[in-house]
């Protein structure tokens, strides 16, 4: 960590030794929640927001800058700092050894990382961090988070959903999977990112071409948008007004398509009809109850263990066979 903020603060971050020890972070968070010594007082009952966000809730801890602009709530910004007041005790000792490696503040080297990088293994490894200090319900998990929104680090990773490295859209779609665990995120993901998740599927058709992803990457951007559905009905006609219905009914009737997107693409089609509200508008553009009925058949044995976090993240380096049994929406872990 030292090495990397000294590189930050050198304004050099593409280099190799940037992107070794980026990469030993990422690792070395790899459930980093259930491994460091009494990581018993740090868990947390029961999995926190998983509502709507209050109305009440404004985004606006995101850039001042013009490209974030579209990110901010109406209304004055200090009445959004006041909203968004992240409460995270202070240390009466400093950290030390692992404990850095979870810390709050080292929110703000991955957010570097992702802002200045270039190097498509340094931005995927900051993200594969963020989300493995994002998994598991435990107190660093929630404060990293909060941290992340209030850092900007949603609009960064949204922004890279475009990047033209497979691996990088994978990491930062996975990130932003564990980022919407949290509700005030999980809105603003939903009224911000959802088109950009979108435009990762395929069927674009000519005026958006389609692009060349893998089955993995794809598989997580629909895991992405399943999170981010589930709670809210905005976020579904978001869904809707960005031609994703077209998409994801594409990706059922393809034939192309593997098992796993399959599921995937019906798991959401499924949460968007659950909205009744939406009902009568997506008849009226000539869907049928029967597009969003798909049979998915789960196997037994797909139900997360952690209540919807992805709390592993891909190795950096291919292995020569895939793990057995993968389902939908499962990410592996590094190793």
């Amino acid at each position: 960590m030292y090495i990397v903020q000294s590189q930050i603060d050198c304004k050099d971050v593409d280099n190799k030794l940037i992107e070794n020890s980026v990469c030993l972070l990422r690792n070395l968070s790899y459930h980093v929640h259930r491994e460091i010594p009494g990581c018993e007082r740090y868990q947390e009952a029961a999995p926190l927001n998983q509502g709507p966000a209050p109305s009440s809730q404004k985004g606006g801890c995101f850039s001042s800058r013009k490209s974030k602009d579209e990110w901010f709530s109406k209304g004055k910004k200090d009445d959004d700092a006041a909203a968004d007041i992240i409460d995270i005790p202070k240390r009466t000792v400093p950290a030390k050894g692992y404990e850095l490696l979870f810390q709050p503040e080292v929110v703000r080297i991955y957010t570097s990382l992702l802002k200045e990088s270039k190097n498509p293994t340094v931005l995927e490894a900051s993200a594969g961090a963020v989300q493995n200090l994002c998994a598991g319900r435990w107190t660093y998990g929630r404060y990293i988070r909060a941290l992340l929104r209030h850092e900007k680090g949603l609009p960064m990773m949204t922004e890279l959903l475009a990047h033209g490295n497979d691996r990088v859209v994978r990491a930062m779609s996975g990130a932003l999977r564990n980022m919407a665990i949290d509700a005030r995120n999980r809105d603003l993901l939903g009224k911000h990112a959802v088109p950009h998740l979108v435009a990762n599927l395929p069927g674009g058709g000519q005026s958006q071409p389609v692009r060349a992803l893998s089955e993995e990457t794809v598989v997580s951007v629909l895991s992405t948008l399943q999170e981010v559905l589930g709670s809210s009905l905005e976020s579904a006609k978001t869904l809707r007004s960005s031609q994703g219905i077209e998409r994801l009914v594409l990706i059922n009737k393809d034939g192309n398509r593997s098992e796993r997107e399959v599921r995937g693409a019906g798991l959401v089609l499924q949460t968007v009809w659950g909205y009744k509200e939406l009902r009568r508008t997506l008849e009226k553009d000539g869907w049928k109850k029967t597009d969003f009925m798909v049979n998915l058949n789960p196997p037994s044995n797909n139900t997360r263990a952690n209540g919807g976090y992805e709390d592993s993240t891909l190795p950096l380096i291919d292995k020569g066979q895939e793990p057995e049994g993968k389902q939908v929406f499962d990410v592996y872990p590094v190793k």
